[in-house]
């Protein structure tokens, strides 16, 4: 490609940009405008892609973390295709395809949410986990890059310790990082809040590190074809860009290098978005418009990467044809269809915690499904998702058959690495840790949640039952914050997570299969410390019913005086407390396990009638706050719970300290109804 033309396509993005910002009225210009020589020479020459089959699951992807640079990417993403220049201008308008940050968009060529500065980065390590060991197991035909891009906001945040030093750790060959290295934030120069060596930093953790004039475009041609060279460590190009390059003011004088261009538009931080965009070759007042040149330019391009990518699945095909069972598991995991377990052949021992049972089925997974990766924070013996390591490996560098990665220290970025293997396609990623340390985690549940990915969560020690752990570890209102995403609707009108409680084995089972069954969600298991008796007949097939979010555990014939409502470990506590009230009180009971109330509620309505019949007295009892049950006993109920914090001392003593047990139970009923 000759200079020029590259010179001309990256000034054609430096205009789109600007132009999208001007035009709303709002936006992040100077960091696109850097930005842009790097975005156009990567996408131009080495990014292999589709532009007729934009979700082609062996595609190189591109993730973003500096959401703030999205007109960057949708003018780029403009040149090849993917989006109109009405889109363009669109930006950031209601209803439209370029929302202000990027929101995952496989069809316009988006690979992520971007969420908070930090994450997008974490997601593409685990996109590239995913890629390796996916080409480990079906061959390197298979093989593609993972490219990301971040900003000085995206390096300083703390997530970046964990992305950096796992992908370090696995040796990922297949990560390539751009740091858009211009020495301006949001509100001063880099100077004034950092002093570190980025590039000791990430040589520290086992990267090929490259510091280069981000803005040359030789330099980055050098550097991105040296990183595919490098097959062991995964490879960061520091390059030193001009916030607000090709910014001019009115008098002709350059506006680069400003602080006030990235976050406002030009003509607001005080350049001249006319002699801005005359100087950068456009047209003041056409600005929404690719160059002639470099319009014929990138049309040959993609019928270029057409013919490539063709090139590419026709390689698929052959290895297809001769290795007709692996192609149908290559389909099988990208096909977003849950796995075929036999769940009622999954022994479980009665009265476990349901951390164990919940290990029990892990174990069962790791014979029957080959594309589920587990993750756990430094927790796997007692989180039980060791259930699943015993029977598989570690993930290590050059090893990537291992369907365990050990995450360490480090919930988010554990979270945000399982929603880039989401995102990624063709892996069911697990992560388990503390439900207390689930606070670490919500930023990256919450996108989980807003991106609609299927990543499995183990929440496990779930309770003040952690007890001689003290209050640090005791989760109270964490299961509140959790479940406010079963009320949450997402995009498509669903609850955007499916939260479980499981009240005993049995529960725990087909807790596990209501996450795998659940593609569209993530979904969430939260499981207790201590051993929990089993329910009153409890079976698989009973439990079975907990599919529909709740059901009826034990119903008394005739004229009920009252409807008992938990979940978790305090059902049991219910079901004892209910039989001292029959025995001493004379009382008619149905005991109701809510499992998940967001899908109780989705249920018709005659169903949630009989399991709470309006008129009858409701008492529930929960763990954590009472607000988590609240939504079940109704303004005339009784919801007993936490309202405070934990104590330190055996779980046992604080059962029996903050009235968790069958005689509080009995107590608290007697009082509610003026026994």
């Amino acid at each position: 490609m000759s200079t020029d033309i590259a010179k001309r396509a990256a000034d054609n993005i430096r205009v789109l940009s600007a132009a999208m910002v001007e035009k709303a009225k709002s936006g992040h210009p100077g960091g696109a405008m850097g930005g842009a020589d790097f975005i156009h020479i990567l996408f131009s020459e080495f990014m292999d892609f589709d532009p007729n089959d934009r979700e082609w699951v062996l595609r190189d992807r591109f993730f973003l973390d500096p959401g703030h640079m999205s007109p960057m990417l949708y003018s780029q993403l403009a040149l090849t295709g993917a989006f109109s220049l009405e889109d363009l201008a669109n930006f950031r308008q209601w209803g439209s395809s370029t929302p202000g940050h990027p929101e995952v968009d496989f069809k316009h060529g988006i690979e992520n949410t971007s969420g908070p500065l930090g994450q997008g980065h974490t997601m593409a390590v685990g996109a590239a986990i995913a890629e390796r060991f996916l080409a480990q197991k079906f061959g390197l035909w298979s093989a593609h890059n993972i490219y990301t891009f971040i900003s000085d906001g995206g390096i300083q945040e703390e997530i970046s310790q964990g992305a950096g030093r796992l992908a370090g750790y696995l040796g990922l060959g297949n990560l390539v990082m751009f740091y858009d290295s211009n020495d301006i934030q949001l509100s001063t120069e880099t100077s004034a809040v950092s002093i570190e060596d980025t590039a000791q930093k990430y040589e520290a953790w086992g990267w090929v590190v490259k510091t280069i004039d981000g803005n040359n475009h030789a330099q980055i041609r050098e550097a991105l074809e040296e990183s595919k060279r490098i097959t062991d460590k995964p490879y960061l190009i520091i390059g030193k860009t001009v916030m607000g390059k090709g910014a001019l003011t009115e008098d002709g004088e350059s506006f680069e290098r400003k602080v006030s261009t990235h976050g406002q538009p030009l003509g607001a931080a005080g350049a001249s978005f006319r002699k801005t965009v005359e100087n950068l070759g456009g047209d003041p007042e056409q600005p929404f418009a690719v160059f002639p040149d470099v319009a014929e330019y990138y049309k040959n391009l993609m019928e270029e990467k057409s013919v490539q990518a063709e090139r590419k699945k026709a390689e698929q095909e052959t290895w297809e044809k001769a290795n007709p069972e692996l192609a149908e598991q290559f389909h099988q995991f990208f096909s977003k269809e849950a796995p075929e377990i036999d769940y009622a052949s999954i022994e479980q021992k009665a009265d476990v915690a349901s951390r164990a049972s919940s290990g029990a089925v892990l174990a069962h997974f790791a014979d029957h499904v080959e594309n589920m990766i587990v993750m756990s924070a430094d927790l796997s013996n007692s989180d039980k998702t060791d259930g699943f390591l015993k029977k598989t490996q570690s993930m290590v560098k050059g090893d990537y058959s291992g369907q365990f990665v050990q995450a360490g220290v480090s919930e988010l970025t554990m979270a945000a690495v399982a929603n880039g293997m989401a995102l990624h396609g063709g892996i069911i990623p697990v992560c388990g840790t503390f439900f207390v340390f689930s606070d670490y985690m919500k930023p990256a549940v919450r996108l989980a949640a807003l991106m609609e990915l299927p990543v499995k969560y183990v929440w496990t020690h779930d309770a003040f039952r952690v007890g001689e752990d003290g209050p640090t570890h005791q989760p109270v209102e964490q299961e509140a914050q959790i479940r406010l995403l079963e009320k949450l609707k997402n995009h498509h009108g669903e609850n955007s997570m499916l939260v479980m409680r499981p009240a005993d084995a049995n529960e725990s089972t087909v807790a596990w299969q209501m996450a795998m069954e659940n593609t569209s969600t993530p979904s969430a298991l939260i499981l207790s410390r201590q051993n929990i008796p089993n329910l009153p007949g409890s079976t698989y097939e009973k439990a079975l019913n907990a599919k529909k979010g709740a059901y009826i555990v034990e119903k008394d014939q005739g004229k009920l005086d009252l409807v008992m409502v938990g979940n978790g470990s305090e059902v049991s506590t219910l079901v004892a407390g209910a039989e001292m009230l029959r025995k001493e009180k004379g009382l008619k009971i149905q005991v109701v396990s809510a499992i998940s109330e967001g899908l109780f509620r989705n249920q018709p309505k005659e169903y949630q009638e009989e399991l709470l019949p309006e008129g009858t007295p409701r008492y529930g009892l929960t763990a954590g706050l009472p607000t988590t049950i609240e939504g079940l006993t109704g303004p005339n109920g009784l919801a007993n719970g936490l309202d405070h914090f934990g104590y330190s001392a055996p779980y046992k003593v604080l059962d029996e300290k903050f009235g968790f047990t069958g005689e509080a139970v009995f107590d608290a009923v007697c009082k509610f109804l003026n026994l």
